[in-house]
């Protein structure tokens, strides 16, 4: 590993996802978080792709209150936020603060997150990855299912 690398191993054994979930709200938006997500889908990997869209889709329902869709609004502000703790462009490591950030805030609102939700998610990731089946073995993960 580079010095680069080891420096922002620190960082991320730093991070505070609650605070930066809350500072991250402010950068939101659907246009950027979608460019993002289409831009860096295959480098971010199916299970930060698939919790992102959890979350995105969690935020439309009109169910969900709105300290849920702040939480989600600030994850994702933050994965779409170029001047993050760890810059997107550094091999490896680049993306594992938006991938904390987007867990902390998963497991934050999961008891929000219903199966229309799930199913949404489930057909925008066939669309990109085709039908790999792993957004059910994340869900499997995430919701203890069998």
């Amino acid at each position: 590993m580079n010095k680069q690398q080891d420096e922002s191993k620190d960082l991320l054994k730093n991070l505070d996802p609650q605070s930066e979930i809350e500072s991250s709200q402010m950068h939101y938006s659907e246009e950027k978080f979608w460019n993002k997500l289409l831009k860096y889908s295959k480098k971010a990997g199916e299970t930060t792709v698939y919790t992102s869209l959890l979350l995105y889709f969690t935020a439309q329902n009109p169910a969900v209150p709105k300290s849920a869709k702040l939480t989600i609004m600030g994850a994702l502000g933050y994965l779409i936020f170029p001047a993050d703790i760890i810059p997107d462009f550094i091999p490896v490591i680049g993306l594992a603060d938006d991938a904390s950030v987007i867990a902390y805030a998963l497991y934050q609102v999961i008891s929000h997150i219903d199966e229309p939700t799930r199913q949404r998610a489930h057909e925008k990731m066939k669309s990109w990855f085709g039908d790999s089946g792993q957004s059910n073995k994340i869900d499997n993960q995430i919701f203890n299912e069998k």
